[in-house]
């Protein structure tokens, strides 16, 4: 292992996230809509107008819907912003809140307040290009890399969603782990595995090689990283603990070596590694 791998201070393991104050304020204005038909609503119980009773209310729920989606609808964008290689949101969350809130609003103004059937839907067209130009339209274009070497954008994208989410459950695992030593020993196989997912977001000609080792080895650092703090609960033992580090350093020693390979484009003998990593494991004890 190289000693600038040794000393670098691990950092905790962060999907990289696109403007994320901003995008976590977004669309909360569209929640105060509703307020203004509250008034209105409480009058129409009053004076028992059905009729306006219905619309206030329906305008009401309408609204509260439109930012639910809306809601969804921008985080679904942020996750796409945040990818380098992905497909777009399935459903046009934005675009569907947008139209709701068009046509509640001309409703309002028609039913509610009383306008003409045009002005209200020149009312509605106002909400709707307000919406949009607020908000923007829903993404639609696959995000893809040059030189995917035929790989699609769905092969890449899994590969790197299911890794992420292997790294994120080694990390809420070692939050469960109370060895200061094995708590950076991990952040830093959680780093580097970060560090992989780059390199195959940056060249998805290497996925077919990193696949099979994220597979294998995040799914052994889960498992161990899972199990040790399982079993620390339950009982210390001085054999456990340094069969677990011993795990620990084949997994970190290894990781270091296959980024190095991804980055020389360099083939890596993972069949021969991944036998040795079952074989510890088993032997080890630690799952």
């Amino acid at each position: 292992m190289k000693n600038t791998e040794q000393l670098r201070k691990p950092k905790p393991y962060q999907k990289k996230q696109a403007q994320g104050v901003l995008y976590n304020s977004r669309g909360l204005l569209l929640y105060i809509l509703p307020l203004a038909l509250i008034p209105a609503a409480f009058l129409s119980f009053v004076y028992g107008d059905f009729s306006k009773i219905i619309t206030n209310v329906g305008g009401c729920v309408a609204f509260i819907l439109a930012a639910v989606l809306l809601r969804r609808g921008i985080a679904a964008e942020k996750h796409y912003l945040d990818k380098k290689i992905t497909r777009p949101p399935k459903w046009p969350l934005k675009t569907i809140a947008s139209i709701i809130v068009a046509v509640t609003t001309g409703w309002i103004a028609w039913l509610g307040a009383g306008h003409s059937f045009f002005t209200s839907i020149a009312f509605g067209l106002g909400a709707l290009g307000g919406m949009f130009l607020l908000y923007g339209f829903d993404p639609w274009q696959e995000k893809m890399v040059a030189g995917s070497h035929g790989y699609t954008t769905e092969e890449v994208s899994q590969t790197v969603d299911e890794a992420e989410a292997k790294i994120i459950g080694i990390e809420q695992a070692n939050k469960q782990i109370n060895n200061r030593s094995f708590n950076q020993r991990i952040r830093v196989i959680c780093e580097h595995a970060g560090e992989i997912v780059d390199i195959i977001q940056d060249d998805p000609g290497d996925i077919r090689r990193a696949r099979k080792f994220l597979n294998v080895y995040l799914d052994g650092a889960l498992k161990v990283s899972e199990g040790y703090a399982d079993m620390q609960r339950k009982h210390q033992s001085e054999e456990l603990t340094e069969n677990f580090d011993n795990v620990l350093q084949t997994i970190e020693s290894v990781f270091i070596e296959q980024k190095q390979k991804l980055l020389e484009d360099d083939v890596l003998d993972l069949d021969v590694q991944i036998e040795v990593l079952a074989a510890q494991l088993k032997h080890e004890g630690v799952v």
